[in-house]
């Protein structure tokens, strides 16, 4: 290809798949217990650490990536040739300021290059699936401007319906009061989570148990599927014993076929352990 198609680790696409397609990935920054690390999705288990630690008390944080290590991430691809790097909700960090400062300096260094940015206004399992799409095209030699004009267009179909086990990581996110995670809590409530039409984490609803709310994720898929439906990917911040019945239930009730993995670090930071995900192409996003 006359250029180069690139993500962040922030869509959690799997290590193996980036490998296999030979996809350049930025490595987004999360810090534990003082240290920071590098998300590498999913090929060394960080994700299980930072689960296991958080359950003993630890309270990991994520930031931004500068510019300058965008520099260094797009300045050798731009050498050589063009790119189109898709990228994670502009909603939900201020990151991809510093990625079109990037794209500018760069811009003035190579000025006949293309590079081309796509605000996914989505993020991890959903921006995965959707991702492996752009990539399919990628692949069968679609052009750079076009493939970015057909993931913009059809980027409102990328859905993720979650729910999380502690309420008390989406208060430290500012996403609900310390009131309200106090009462749900004790009351064993399990809110409901969606991707929205903006690119940002909105609260759909709430139910009462972890048995309604693994119900209510499946019949989310069923409302929202469509013929772009071909496959779930069931997310679960290492709970998985909970993500294969989640898995099960959807093909065993809607007949879709479903593949499972764990939340990456980043993201797990902020939703904590236990969370469970639906994520798929389908309907365009109703909130």
């Amino acid at each position: 290809m006359n250029y180069c198609l690139m993500t962040d680790s922030d869509s959690d696409l799997h290590f193996s798949y980036a490998k296999e397609h030979n996809i350049p990935v930025v490595r987004m920054p999360y810090t534990l217990d003082g240290v920071e690390y590098f998300d590498d999705n999913g090929a060394t288990g960080q994700e299980k650490v930072l689960f296991e630690r958080m359950r003993q008390g630890s309270v990991p944080s994520t930031s931004l990536l500068s510019k300058e290590a965008y520099l260094e991430y797009f300045g050798p691809i731009l050498k050589e040739r063009d790119l189109l790097f898709i990228a994670f909700s502009s909603q939900m960090s201020a990151t991809i300021e510093n990625v079109y400062a990037a794209r500018e300096e760069l811009l003035k260094t190579y000025p006949n290059r293309q590079f081309e940015v796509v605000d996914t206004l989505a993020i991890s399992g959903p921006m995965a699936i959707y991702f492996e799409q752009i990539c399919e095209r990628y692949e069968q030699g679609m052009g750079l401007r076009e493939l970015a004009k057909w993931a913009r267009d059809n980027r409102m179909r990328t859905q993720a319906w979650f729910t999380v086990d502690n309420l008390v990581y989406l208060k430290r996110g500012g996403r609900i009061s310390s009131t309200s995670a106090a009462f749900g809590t004790l009351l064993d409530v399990k809110p409901i989570l969606c991707l929205s039409r903006f690119g940002k984490i909105e609260a759909f609803g709430k139910v009462k148990g972890r048995k309604k709310a693994i119900r209510t994720l499946v019949e989310k898929v069923q409302e929202n599927r469509d013929d772009w439906t071909k496959e779930v990917l069931v997310l679960h911040a290492d709970d998985e014993e909970r993500g294969n019945l989640l898995a099960k239930t959807i093909e065993e009730q809607l007949s879709i076929k479903t593949r499972i993995q764990m939340v990456g670090p980043v993201i797990g930071a902020h939703c904590g352990p236990g969370t469970l995900a639906v994520c798929f192409l389908g309907k365009e996003r109703p909130v």
